[in-house]
């Protein structure tokens, strides 16, 4: 076999802490990995947040990012260990020899520059190209990305074009100085399902078209199953398995790793729809102030008590939308909305403090879901006080019982939000939702930030609660596996108009329109040669693309 491209030994990194209250000391995040990895060949860092996946890709390039210093190891490229080099071959590696791919391109691109400008500059400043042959390159990497208009795309701004088109121009900006290496952080996590297929598969052909090497940084083993020849298992800093993706996907040895291939194994068995719903959206219309077009057309669509129904679809097809006219956040043009045998105001001022209460929402984002200078217990006794008016003693009992709901406990009472991890932040915004005893709550995207294993453990509390308190849920999500494990009705959303309605059995059960089957094959499968076959028979593309 051939001398390795990279070649990394003993790598440990650590990091400066600055506890409330105590002395700032020294903590290692990174303990002695090793890995090697040839030219052309790709390797899959797979773990959950914070097992260190991108601190070991950013060292590849001699970084560490926000105060993280590489504190022992080797890491050699090309034959010689860029850790010893002087900061002039750093320069020369970044941007040449080695490049990065970040997971949101929106936040990467300089928005006041156009994008060929941005997509030529490390190939030009490297000395690799001149402007022009640059530009040439990057007209023929956004052909073979599969970018609409490849020879004038590059005039646009970032804003000009689509999440998932624009995560392909900065795949072409890596490439495009021809590095040995590119290091892919979650670069399709951002993505709708149905934009993610087309960009991972825009990638692995770019990658063994180019003979690029790649680290392909996600928490998705079904993606990285997809790209990747070998595939590094991680957790809290250290490696839990290494080898190829084929038996790391078909014979994992560790439990860790097990358990990541037996994500989402969650079985929910439809319930019968009741005689009344406690929700029932008739023919809204709606569109945002200041716009001449509707966002939303005719939506039809019921929630039964107890029951789960999930609304599906990419970005834009009006899944949100349709929430905010539901809370009153947004009045309808036409139509009305039902709920628990009244009729709700369109707007949010005119609700009473009943249709409030009883209809609570969870949102995407736990962290900005939360007053970071309140404690748990204040999070999840404000409802308590605004609707029950408890006080003292009996709403800390409350507080507790809820606590003991969402599997915390007592202990977590006086945390802060900074004290507690992403999917315990997820299950206090539960609480608190919970803590105002409605019929009805909407999940917002609840599970989509967090890591598989964390996601997993969410779902089945929702479903675990929705016995105890027979509470009815409208689940908003743009990945079906999370649809087949909760729901009991299904619409699935596009372009504003519901374009498949019913029974999950129903729904996902064939014939299928274009853009349910595009949706349900969408969805990351974990066995070899399914993304070649899935794009192979694809009727439509995503609306994203």
């Amino acid at each position: 076999m051939s001398e390795p491209l990279v070649k990394v030994r003993n790598l440990k990194i650590g990091a400066t802490v600055y506890p409330p209250g105590e002395k700032p000391h020294d903590i290692e995040i990174v303990h002695g990995v090793s890995f090697d990895l040839q030219p052309g060949k790709v390797l899959g860092l797979i773990g959950e947040s914070g097992a260190g996946k991108s601190t070991i890709g950013l060292a590849s390039m001699a970084y560490g990012r926000g105060g993280v210093k590489i504190t022992g190891g080797e890491v050699w490229i090309n034959g010689r260990d860029v850790l010893k080099s002087k900061l002039r071959d750093v320069r020369r590696l970044r941007g040449g020899e080695v490049t990065y791919v970040s997971q949101s391109a929106a936040a990467s691109f300089n928005p006041a520059k156009k994008i060929m400008e941005q997509v030529i500059e490390a190939a030009v400043e490297q000395g690799k190209f001149s402007k022009k042959e640059a530009e040439a390159r990057a007209r023929t990497l956004f052909a073979k990305l599969g970018l609409p208009d490849p020879d004038n795309i590059g005039d646009r701004y970032p804003h000009q074009v689509s999440g998932g088109q624009l995560q392909r121009c900065m795949t072409a900006l890596a490439l495009c100085p021809e590095p040995d290496l590119v290091v892919f952080d979650e670069p399709t996590t951002a993505l709708d399902v149905t934009t993610q297929i087309e960009v991972l598969m825009a990638i692995k052909e770019a990658i063994r078209d180019t003979g690029v090497a790649a680290l392909y940084i996600t928490h998705d083993l079904a993606v990285v199953a997809q790209v990747s020849d070998d595939i590094m298992v991680l957790r809290h800093g250290n490696t839990v398995e290494y080898g190829p993706v084929d038996q790391i996907i078909n014979n994992p040895q560790e439990e860790y790793t097990q358990a990541l291939v037996s994500v989402r194994s969650i079985e929910h068995d439809e319930k019968a729809p009741t005689p009344e719903p406690v929700l029932s959206v008739r023919n809204i219309t709606a569109r945002y102030k200041g716009t001449k077009f509707d966002v939303l057309h005719n939506v039809n669509v019921d929630l039964h008590p107890g029951q789960t129904l999930a609304v599906v679809g990419e970005s834009g097809s009006g899944k949100s939308t349709l929430a905010r006219v539901i809370t009153g956040l947004l009045p309808p043009r036409e139509g009305e909305i039902e709920f628990a045998g009244r009729t709700l105001s369109p707007d949010l001022a005119g609700r009473s403090r009943e249709d409030l209460r009883e209809l609570q929402m969870i949102y995407q984002m736990a962290d900005v879901a939360m007053n970071p200078r309140q404690t748990v217990g204040t999070i999840i006794g404000r409802p308590l006080e605004f609707y029950f008016g408890m006080r003292g003693a009996e709403k800390r009992k409350r507080i507790i019982e809820l606590l003991d709901e969402i599997e915390l406990g007592e202990s977590f009472i006086d945390r802060y939000p900074a004290e507690l991890s992403g999917g315990q932040k997820q299950r206090v915004c539960i609480a608190r939702a919970l803590a105002a005893k409605p019929k009805m709550i909407i999940c917002d995207e609840v599970t989509s930030a967090l890591d598989p294993l964390v996601a997993d453990g969410i779902l089945k509390l929702l479903l675990e609660l929705q016995k105890i308190e027979n509470v009815a849920y409208l689940f908003i999500t743009h990945d079906l596996a999370t649809v087949r494990a909760i729901s009991d009705n299904i619409a699935v959303m596009y372009q504003g108009k519901v374009q498949r309605y019913g029974g999950k059995t129903e729904v996902l059960s064939p014939p299928f329109d274009d853009y349910t089957d595009l949706l349900l094959s969408s969805v990351p499968e974990m066995r070899l040669g399914w993304l070649e076959e899935v794009i192979a028979n694809r009727k439509m593309e995503s609306a994203g693309n």
